[in-house]
């Protein structure tokens, strides 16, 4: 199955989604499925779907506000969304990025939440807005300086009379998860899920926060927006993102407008417009309130319009965008930038709702599905190439196919692409199997039903519905409109789609020469207020919901076991929602006992069999709807199969001949080596994992760490790929256990006795290696990277796991260093403005022998770097209290507990995780409990005796020519690392420049 980023799974979800109107009817040969309108008990009107597996209710209230409901009883939250069709597309071209810092200002309250005394507040915010508008107008750079010191003046003036973050203190305080929001193209969308007895509260609150808007604390947000912009500067992967969009868009908003905004646009914003936009765009008839978990839709669409239906509508008509110009030839675009090369191709196509999403949506998957695509089998099976998939975004107004690739270690990117369109040309002749396009539909299906039973998915896919003016009906239709597409048409469309109107974007290594720096403006730290509250604040805290009690699971009822012939033992839980399964093979040995065991199960993707070529294996396995996989991790192993039921064992036996009988294949072993020196190679090119992999292993363990205990490159050269492909083997001949998550029990016994034949007594683990955790403190571990903003982990060894120390950890977490109201965020960014990214936290240890770790991160320009640094240390050495902050954040703990629910599958491997910490029961309970009873005084005693005084190694990544390494030499001894000896590579090119 094709694996996906965030983005690109929203815009397949939004290329599927529905907002019905009206009742139309369509016939095909099983079903006929049509819209019809329904009313509830309250005399409203609601729209469903007959053969809807969601079972939406779709709302439209009399002031326009479009709300759609589905029930999902798995645990007592609802997913919420609020959708606005407002995005970048929209923003004045003088002022892009203006829907995207609105979003950031929806956060910061109204005229009653936020806020001591508004009628003081008021006026120093119309004096910042009028300054602004001062500041953006003057054109001698020595006076606008003048007007921003005076910005920041009046803006710590007006921060006496506000309190911030109380909107996240009012939602976490409800035990709200995920809060949080997002702006793109043609949406703002707001996100929390609450839990279920909430629903009311949240409804006050949020109808409260849409009503008005307040630009409060302006200057501060708008300085994390330049973090967040610095951020997008350090991001290849954007700046390739960026540049397709502006090849394929040269007119419309989509190439160029991007939603962070221009850097002058940033320098130089207008409150005047912002408010303008809100008024203009976030009215009722022009957004959608989705609610999916444990609801009462009669209760619930009652208490929606008893609310959000007060507020006013009025005509809203979006501006009309430009058109675009058919591609004729191709357009070439490159960006540079510190990470490793890579190639995109992409074509532009008709948006959502056209015979395009169709067509486009169906070769995209011949082309690459994760598993038998042509792209899959000809270039990454084959290893021709390091990587390549392909994707689809649809839009309101144009679509998009991208291809994308790396090349292998000495090939250039126009082989790359030359290998690409080699793919395309098959398509193009009709050169793939006839059964694949059923093959594909039913994958789709596959994928939709595991999304629709997740409530957050199946709600994304309901707002995309929404933005992008879509029936639902048509949603319902869509796969099984894909599968009447013949082969014949399919090719027919690929002919005219593909031809020389494409966009290449080149991304090579070197020097960005485009990018911005940003002056640090100096501002003045604004006050927080902590300790007030609004009388808003105040009343909502008073209001009652009903109790939530926390359920908790017996994992020794929940799991039920039964024994094969062999004697092994089966843990089952049955899934009640569908017809798709999950069986693994459990070996507690990994890496840690055999360091050639991943080596060994990674070459068996490129393997056959003596019958079965690797391809043919991987094509039967598509037809099934079945995957497969054999993975090696630290201390386990899993063969695992996930798929329809029905198949469990057809699949089974396939799995069990590919391990039983896999066929070595030294071509294939050499190709498999140069990939992964190649990727090691890339992976030295990534600053994430330079920090998060390579620094912090290095922090926390030293030269002896699983992260540098590799087999060198010389050692995989001359390693015999016939000893891999008898550790793959002789894997089944070691103690093993398995856990069943499906229907029928019975079937998957019956089929693994079958199937997985042992050889009895079964093998004791391979000893395995132990790293020892190293002492901390007084070392400053630096990389030097091309990158605008600099990267710092601070980390020190603390106590041995105890299980007694659980609920105080997790409360600690909440109060200091996590969420938009902790201590961390708001010192860091919301007072100071220092960073984008700033977060603490006391990281408890996986295994009950481990240590237990203090964690804290700051992402932040180089020039505000110092400043940065100080704050976070003055916090880790001296907690500030605030009883009120403490109070919500406990309260927030105690009903995240009541409304978790521990289900399905995850029953299973949450009590794996429990029983590697000697834990055999539920432990939330006994968290529960302790929390219940914890005042701001045990939450002083855990900081004193876990935090203070700790002593930190720190990890830093950013550019040596930005760097004020005199302030990180007050912190340790400094030490300059390389990257090769970081990760125990060979030093395979030393003009590698990072």
């Amino acid at each position: 199955m094709k694996q996906i980023n965030m983005i690109v799974m929203l815009c397949l979800l939004a290329g599927f989604n529905i907002a019905c109107k009206q009742n139309t009817e369509t016939n095909n040969a099983d079903t006929v499925i049509k819209s019809e309108i329904k009313n509830d008990p309250n005399g409203l009107s609601y729209e469903v779907v007959n053969n809807d597996p969601t079972g939406l209710r779709l709302y439209t209230l009399e002031n326009g506000l479009q709300v759609y409901l589905s029930k999902n009883t798995d645990e007592p939250k609802i997913q919420t969304y609020i959708a606005v069709r407002a995005g970048s597309n929209y923003d004045p071209s003088n002022s892009t990025g203006l829907a995207h810092y609105l979003e950031h200002m929806l956060f910061k309250g109204t005229d009653k939440i936020g806020t001591i005394d508004w009628n003081k507040e008021q006026e120093y915010i119309k004096q910042i807005s009028d300054l602004y508008e001062a500041h953006r107008a003057e054109t001698d750079e020595a006076k606008k300086l003048e007007i921003y010191k005076k910005i920041d003046e009046v803006s710590l003036e007006a921060s006496n009379y506000s309190v911030a973050n109380e909107y996240d203190k009012m939602v976490s305080g409800m035990g709200a998860t995920g809060t949080n929001a997002h702006t793109w193209f043609e949406e703002t969308v707001y996100k929390n899920k609450i839990p279920t007895n909430e629903l009311n509260k949240w409804l006050s609150l949020e109808s409260e926060r849409f009503s008005k808007l307040v630009l409060r604390l302006f200057h501060t947000e708008l300085e994390a927006v330049f973090e967040e912009f610095n951020r997008s500067q350090d991001n290849d992967g954007r700046k390739m993102y960026t540049a397709m969009l502006d090849g394929l868009f040269p007119n419309h908003p989509y190439g160029q407008q991007q939603t962070i905004g221009t850097a002058e646009h940033l320098k130089n914003p207008s409150l005047v417009d912002i408010n303008n936009y809100f008024d203009k765009y976030y009215v009722p008839n022009n957004m959608a309130m989705v609610l999916v978990g444990d609801i009462d839709f009669d209760k619930t669409i009652k208490a929606v319009n008893n609310t959000f239906g007060k507020l006013k509508n009025k005509e809203v008509t979006h501006p009309t965008l430009s058109k675009e110009e058919p591609i004729t030839a191709p357009i070439i675009k490159e960006v540079f930038g510190p990470t490793s090369e890579s190639i995109s191709i992409a074509y532009r196509s008709n948006g959502i709702n056209s015979e395009d999403e169709k067509y486009v949506t169906l070769a995209d998957m011949i082309l690459a599905n994760g598993e038998a695509g042509l792209m899959d089998l000809n270039l990454n099976q084959q290893q021709l190439v390091q990587r390549a998939g392909s994707s689809t975004m649809f839009l309101n107004d144009y679509g998009l196919q991208q291809l994308s690739g790396s090349p292998k270690e000495g090939q250039s990117l126009d082989e790359v692409k030359d290998l690409i369109f080699t793919q395309i040309d098959k398509l193009k002749k009709g050169e793939f199997d006839d059964w694949l396009i059923d093959a594909v539909v039913n994958d789709l299906k596959l994928s939709q039903t595991r999304q629709y039973e997740n409530s957050t998915a199946l709600a994304s896919a309901y707002y995309n519905a929404f933005i992008h003016h879509q029936k639902w009906e048509d949603k319902v239709k869509f796969l099984d409109e894909l599968k009447a597409i013949s082969k014949a048409d399919l090719v027919a469309f690929a002919n005219r789609f593909y031809k020389e109107n494409y966009v290449v974007v080149y991304k090579r290594k070197g020097e960005d020469s485009s990018i911005v720096k940003v002056e640090n403006p100096g501002i003045t730290p604004v006050n927080l207020n902590r300790d007030k509250s609004s009388q808003y604040l105040t009343d909502f805290q008073a209001l009652k919901s009903e109790t939530l009690e926390p359920k908790f699971v017996d994992y020794k009822t929940a799991i039920k076991e039964k024994d094969l012939d062999s004697g092994v033992k089966v843990s089952y839980i049955n899934n009640e929602s569908n017809d798709l399964f999950n069986l693994n093979i459990i070996f507690d040995m990994g890496t840690d006992n055999d360091k050639k065991l991943s080596l060994a199960v990674g070459f068996l993707e490129y393997l056959g069999t003596e019958t079965m070529s690797a391809e043919d294996i991987k094509k039967e396995f598509y037809k099934l709807g079945i995957n497969y996989y054999v993975v090696s991790r630290d201390d386990v192993s899993y063969i695992g199969l996930s798929g329809l039921k029905e198949n469990l064992p057809k699949g089974l036996a396939l799995l069990e001949d590919l391990i039983n009988n896999p066929k070595s294949d030294p071509e294939a072993y050499t190709k498999y080596v140069d990939k992964i020196l190649k990727g090691r190679q890339d992976g030295k090119t990534q600053k994430s994992n330079i920090l998060w992999n390579g620094l912090v292993n290095y922090g926390q363990y030293g030269e002896n760490s699983r992260l540098r205990n590799i087999l060198k490159a010389s050692e995989l050269k001359t390693q015999d790929p016939q000893e891999l492909v008898d550790i793959v083997k002789g894997i089944k001949d070691y103690k093993q256990r398995i856990f069943y998550y499906g229907k029928d029990i019975d079937q998957a016994i019956a089929a693994l006795n079958k199937e997985h034949k042992l050889n009895t007594p079964l093998k004791n683990y391979p000893e395995a290696t132990s790293y020892i955790e190293k002492e901390t403190g007084g070392q400053v571990y630096f990389v030097d990277y091309d990158m605008v903003q600099s990267e710092m982990v601070f980390l020190a060894k603390g106590k041995s796991f105890d299980a007694k120390n659980l609920a105080a950890t997790s409360l600690f977490n909440a109060y200091f260093g996590s969420g938009l109201s902790s201590i961390v965020f708001q010192e860091i960014r919301e007072s100071k403005s220092l960073a984008y990214s700033a977060f603490s936290r006391y990281n408890t240890a996986n295994k009950k022998e481990d240590s237990n770790y203090v964690l804290a991160y700051i992402g932040t320009q180089a020039n505000k770097m110092e400043q940065a640094v100080d704050a976070m240390m003055t916090l880790m050495s001296d907690m500030p209290e605030a009883e009120k902050q403490f109070e919500a954040a406990k309260d927030a703990a105690l009903k995240k507990i009541a409304a978790e629910r521990i289900t399905k599958a995850n029953i299973f491997w949450e009590y794996e995780s429990l029983k590697k910490l000697g834990i055999e029961n539920d432990n939330r309970e006994a968290m529960y409990n302790t929390i219940k009873n914890m005042e701001i005084s045990d939450l002083r005693d855990f900081f004193n005796e876990n935090i203070k005084g700790e002593n930190y190694n720190i990890m830093v990544v950013g550019n040596k020519k930005d760097i004020d390494f005199k302030a990180l030499k007050k912190l340790g001894e400094i030490k300059e690392m390389d990257v090769d000896y970081l990760f125990n590579y060979d030093n395979i090119d030393d003009k590698v420049k990072l």
